[in-house]
């Protein structure tokens, strides 16, 4: 068929509808085989859809649009994928005005950016007519996109000026005694982790112990061997590792904390999937790193860079947003002293950790001041009783405070 139809693919089982993003090539251009079209946005992560055939683009979808999988987002005609090009340049080719004699080289690629150009574009909302292209046949380069968007508006100039009024009220500063306001949609992102809060909370008998541990054989651990770390294995010693070691530790030797509730019956996890809470301009994501009980520190602080590179950039796959058995969250990166973390679903536990703030604590009669932070442990009262989790807790306490237990595995 010369028309080929672009539906919403099926991305996994959870998932029923996406948000249409953006479109990072414009209606009615010329794009190539797995060329990337647009963007759409799950509940999980972002996602590129690519074009599964060359040809002329027919926008069917709009931005901001919510579509179920399987709905029509766009058509691609494949009959102009050669010669459709210049049928998009018939006008001008006709009138053959004196002014545009060069367009009889043009080909389909004039003026068409690469996918990475066109990306760098769309970042930075600049129109493809406003850039020349130095590429073959006039195509606009990754290297002309890149000089286009440092350059001063000049010559965008006329483009952007339409788009001015509605990004102004967002970014001006309100003057005094100011009423304006905005509306804007939830993302798809946002609207999922509302409405995964409200479930646990409506869903669970959570409740909430806390504990405090001292910061300095940790800090002292860190401070005495970060060099030789770094100089090994390329990444810094970080908190979150040595926390997440000692709640692997904590959780094989307490199933409970682990295990997840499925209906009457009680799933135990012989393993520890941790996942991290990694906030992202988007939103919070909470990717898991799997069998932490068997990783070492070096490990576990790979793979959450890794992971963290990615949620930024809004590039983790449906696979890596999948699972976890339990949760760890750091507010304290924020600031935060105390809070009470909510359950991330299906899972029955999460750990809060805080600040590090020096605080004086009685030590052997002694009034000293350590580096104090508090910890808080959400978890299910349906399957977690109150003596489980504080002494889950009072056993990452005292994992913490003495390192070297956690490292000899005692």
């Amino acid at each position: 068929m010369p028309v080929i139809e672009l539906k919403i693919p099926n991305l996994g089982e959870s998932i029923s509808s996406v948000t249409f993003s953006k479109w990072l090539k414009p209606d009615g251009s010329q794009v190539s085989l797995d060329e990337p079209l647009c963007e759409i946005e799950t509940e999980k992560a972002n996602q590129e859809l690519s074009a599964d055939s060359a040809g002329k683009l027919v926008w069917v979808a709009k931005e901001g649009e919510d579509l179920s999988v399987g709905a029509l987002f766009a058509k691609i005609d494949t009959d102009s994928a050669g010669a459709g090009a210049s049928s998009a340049t018939a006008p001008e080719t006709k009138v053959e005005a004196p002014s545009i004699p060069t367009d009889a080289t043009n080909t389909y690629a004039t003026g068409t950016p690469s996918p990475a150009a066109a990306k760098i574009l769309s970042e930075a909302n600049i129109a493809p007519a406003s850039v020349s292209g130095s590429g073959r046949d006039g195509r606009i380069t990754k290297e002309d996109a890149v000089k286009a968007s440092n350059t001063p508006v000049s010559d965008p100039a006329p483009v952007a000026a339409p788009t001015a009024p509605s990004a102004a009220p967002a970014k001006s500063t309100p003057t005094a005694y100011s009423r304006v306001e905005r509306r804007e949609k939830m993302s798809r992102m946002r609207r999922t982790i509302a409405k995964r809060l409200v479930s646990a909370k409506n869903n669970t008998a959570m409740l909430t112990t806390f504990n405090e541990v001292d910061m300095s054989a940790v800090m002292a651990l860190r401070e005495k061997y970060q060099d030789a770390f770094v100089k090994k294995y390329g990444i810094k010693l970080g908190f979150m590792s040595i926390f997440a070691k000692a709640c692997a530790k904590a959780l094989m030797e307490m199933p409970d904390v682990n295990a997840a509730i499925d209906g009457d019956d009680i799933i135990y996890h012989d393993f520890a999937d941790i996942s991290i809470a990694i906030s992202t301009p988007t939103g919070l994501v909470v990717p898991p790193i799997r069998n932490v009980e068997s990783m070492n520190f070096a490990q576990f602080e790979l793979k959450i860079k890794e992971l963290s590179a990615k949620a930024r950039d809004g590039k983790l796959s449906l696979e890596e947003m999948t699972g976890g058995t339990f949760t760890i969250t750091n507010g304290g990166v924020f600031g935060s002293l105390m809070s009470t973390p909510i359950i991330n679903e299906p899972q029955s536990a999460i750990l809060g950790m805080h600040a590090i703030k020096e605080r004086p604590i009685v030590v052997d009669g002694e009034i000293k001041i350590r580096p104090m932070m508090y910890l808080a442990l959400s978890y299910d009262h349906r399957i977690i009783d109150g003596s489980t989790s504080v002494t889950f807790l009072v056993k990452v306490k005292n994992l913490i405070e003495d390192p070297t237990s956690l490292l000899l595995d005692l």
